[in-house]
């Protein structure tokens, strides 16, 4: 049982970093065709047509697909002035509430996101742009996001306040 929780734990984390790179990628390519467009417009005098589009889902994109990374290095916003005036233990219960009901919020949205994906994905929809993409493609990082980042709490979870550490190994294990 061990041995399939390290590997669910270091699963998890190297997926979170996975995705932690493709949301610096899409915040690069998003870089990346802004200039073009300034080019375009600017030095050409031409009009846009797919950039201002791509730009937007690129950097929605990579919130939603960067999430499980940034809560897996604790770089989300956290309130802890409540956490110096408590016992540790008070504050080890409190941690886990909110990590369990954060896992719930994700859950219930990753399960609806899917849902969302395939009806888009199996109706043939399209964005209503000049441009035009189908729509399940800009909406793919949402269940992936949320799904990823309920797992990546999952991990939080049992590393944290479960007897795994950061890597996964059964704390006192032989």
């Amino acid at each position: 049982m061990i041995k399939i929780v390290n590997y669910y734990v270091s699963l998890i984390i190297f997926l979170s970093k996975v995705f932690g790179f493709a949301s610096t990628a899409l915040l690069m390519s998003a870089s990346l065709v802004v200039c073009q467009m300034v080019v375009i417009r600017y030095g050409f005098n031409s009009s846009t047509v797919w950039q201002t589009e791509f730009v937007k889902y690129a950097i929605i994109a990579a919130t939603l697909l960067g999430s499980p990374y940034v809560l897996m290095q604790k770089g989300h916003v956290s309130v802890d002035l409540i956490f110096h005036y408590i016992s540790d233990r008070k504050g080890f219960w409190i941690s886990l509430l909110a990590s369990i009901i954060g896992l719930a919020c994700c859950a219930c949205l990753a399960w609806a996101s899917w849902i969302y994906f395939l009806e888009a994905f199996h109706a043939g929809w399209v964005t209503a742009t000049v441009w035009g993409p189908p729509l399940w493609i800009p909406l793919l990082p949402l269940p992936l996001g949320l799904s990823l980042l309920t797992l990546q709490y999952s991990v939080m979870i049992l590393t944290e306040h479960g007897s795994f550490n950061i890597e996964g190994e059964a704390i006192g294990a032989p």
